[in-house]
């Protein structure tokens, strides 16, 4: 039976730059292996082991056998690889005689007891018919959904993805990422390296997922005790490095949800039960307490953070470094610590291609809200047939259905002497 030496060790987690297995002289499958390994005076590592007495390391000669244990491990009877494996310990390992350029070394590997996720494998190397090294070999073993191949799907070796974890076709998944057992990951995805993706999380098309990011993980709530909650991302969304995204809670609704087409830039974190509409932007470490809402189109500022259980409004601009304790209004620049009004988000509302009647109109409504008693200031902009509009209603609404308490501070005259765009 013909072996394919290099499709073989893609199969292998890690390993040396380059194979340390020249060829293959017997093999008994699910048994036995004896392979060749040539040692010649061009092998990168004599230059410094040791300069003018070259000897092989006795850690190569332990990653020969480990090698040669995934050829044999990765071998099933229909000739497909399955599944990958690691060398994940070593026991009784002796190191009789030196190997110098020149050597020849016949490796042999017979597979000893094995179960679904370790194998034990005696190994021993021999130059001619002497013993230079020997070890029993502890192998781990990672199974992929579907026999090692997943259809239309592009793993790097190193990453870790669990059987039952559910991919799209054309996602691609970078090295040491890791795809928990119940996620579901939609088509065209990008999946960066050193990424963790767990727990129940639903994740839709197209989405880009750079390293280090951190997505479905249990809350950091104390009152979390392990009950199932959910993460749901929708589509086309950009997570920069290091996003932190938690599921949900069982007393917040068990649910955090993100939209479509939203940017969270580095650093960013979304907590608990939280509620992401779509086209929001997030900037670098903008950060979400428990159970806040986002609508559509806001964006959050970099270093800014929003207490828990607020909402901010659509279109709704926060400055950088800004800290939002209440409601922070739609359409409107929601800027410090504690956080105040400065105006309509107009040039937000331009790039958006509001009308210029429908902005006029909101800079109205606003000037109204932060001149006068906000209950006062509500009724007279309800009596004022020349603002209605759906975005002022909108406004209206938003006020009326705060639970928390909107932010309506304006800045002082020494800050903003306008209020003003």
């Amino acid at each position: 039976m013909s072996i394919n030496i290099p499709q073989a060790l893609e199969r292998l987690c890690y390993r040396y730059p380059s194979p340390l297995v020249d060829t293959i002289t017997e093999h008994e499958p699910g048994r036995r292996l004896v392979a060749i390994k040539n040692v010649t005076v061009n092998e990168e590592f004599f230059q410094g082991h040791f300069p003018g007495a070259p000897l092989m390391p006795g850690v190569l000669m332990i990653e020969s056998l480990a090698q040669v244990a995934t050829i044999l491990l990765m071998q099933p009877r229909d000739g497909r690889p399955a599944g990958r494996a690691f060398l994940r310990g070593v026991d009784d390992a002796k190191f009789r005689l030196p190997v110098v350029p020149g050597d020849r070394l016949r490796l042999e590997v017979t597979l000893g007891a094995r179960r679904s996720q370790m194998a034990r494998a005696r190994a021993v190397a021999y130059i001619g018919d002497s013993v230079v090294a020997e070890a029993t070999l502890v192998m781990g073993l990672v199974a992929d959904g579907t026999g090692g191949i997943r259809e239309g799907v592009t793993m790097d070796p190193t990453s870790s993805v669990h059987p039952g974890a559910i991919i799209g076709t054309g996602t691609v998944i970078g090295a040491n990422a890791v795809v928990g057992e119940h996620v579901r990951i939609g088509r065209d995805c990008r999946i960066g390296a050193s990424s963790v993706i767990d727990g129940d999380t639903i994740v839709g098309d197209g989405n880009e997922f750079f390293p280090f990011v951190s997505i479905g993980l249990i809350p950091q709530d104390l009152k979390y005790q392990g009950e199932p909650t959910r993460l749901v991302i929708g589509d086309r969304n950009v997570f920069r490095e290091f996003v932190t995204i938690h599921r949900g809670t069982a007393g917040g609704g068990g649910i955090t949800t993100i939209g479509n087409h939203n940017v969270f830039m580095a650093y960013a974190h979304v907590a608990h039960d939280c509620h992401v509409g779509h086209y929001t932007i997030f900037g670098n470490a903008a950060t979400l307490g428990g159970h806040v809402r986002v609508e559509d189109y806001a964006t959050i500022s970099a270093f800014s953070g929003v207490h828990q259980f607020c909402r901010v409004g659509r279109y709704a601009f926060i400055g950088g470094f800004s800290v939002i304790t209440k409601d922070a209004l739609p359409f409107a620049r929601t800027v410090g610590n504690r956080a105040r009004i400065y105006g309509l988000n107009t040039i937000g509302l331009v790039r958006r291609k509001f009308s210029q009647d429908s902005i006029a109109k909101l800079r109205r409504a606003y000037r109204i809200l932060l001149h006068s008693n906000t209950s006062r200031a509500l009724a007279q902009i309800e009596k004022d047939r020349t603002l209605q509009c759906a975005e002022v209603q909108y406004v209206v609404d938003f006020i009326r259905s705060s639970s928390r308490g909107v932010g309506l501070r304006r800045p002082s005259r020494r800050l903003d002497e306008s209020g003003e765009d």
